[in-house]
């Protein structure tokens, strides 16, 4: 028998799992679609999910948590507002950036660092990767990576 053909058999089982970890049915019902679909390509891709000669419902039911947990991090990162809340709360009036101001302090707070700190910026920032870069000079990868990331640490906080 099919994978698949023993997972369906408890179907029924599988969306009270999921209904038991806070969600809706139609919502439990995709998951577990999702679920088959999941469990369709492991088995394809050569993964073993039986246990003696039936489905291993732990490892399902770990997949069932996953996703209902994945679900809920997207979820918890989406906001919807309205464009009349957007529109009242942006004045237009209120946005005057003064760029001269923050160009001078930028390159006031550049001046201020090492030669060697200057040029790991600007190589990095004109759009040659660190490891790249790494390659070519022989210096290690994380003495550039933290020269880089001290120096945008340094500019942000004088700008």
């Amino acid at each position: 028998m099919n994978i698949l053909e023993l997972a369906f058999k408890r179907h029924k089982n599988w969306i009270d799992i999921v209904v038991s970890f806070g969600c809706n049915r139609d919502t439990a019902e995709d998951i577990v679609q999702e679920m088959y679909i999941r469990i369709d390509r492991l088995v394809k891709s050569g993964t073993n999910i039986y246990y003696k000669d039936d489905i291993n419902y732990y490892y399902i039911y770990l997949t069932l948590k996953t996703m209902f947990l994945d679900l809920r991090k997207k979820e918890s990162r989406i906001y919807i507002s309205s464009i009349d809340e957007v529109q009242n709360n942006l004045s237009y009036d209120q946005v005057e950036i003064d760029y001269d101001k923050h160009y001078k302090k930028f390159v006031e707070a550049f001046n201020e660092l090492y030669w060697y700190d200057q040029k790991v910026f600007e190589i990095i920032d004109n759009g040659t990767s660190v490891r790249e870069l790494s390659r070519r000079t022989k210096i290690s990868y994380a003495s550039l990576y933290n020269t880089y990331r001290k120096v945008l640490k340094h500019l942000k906080s004088k700008i």
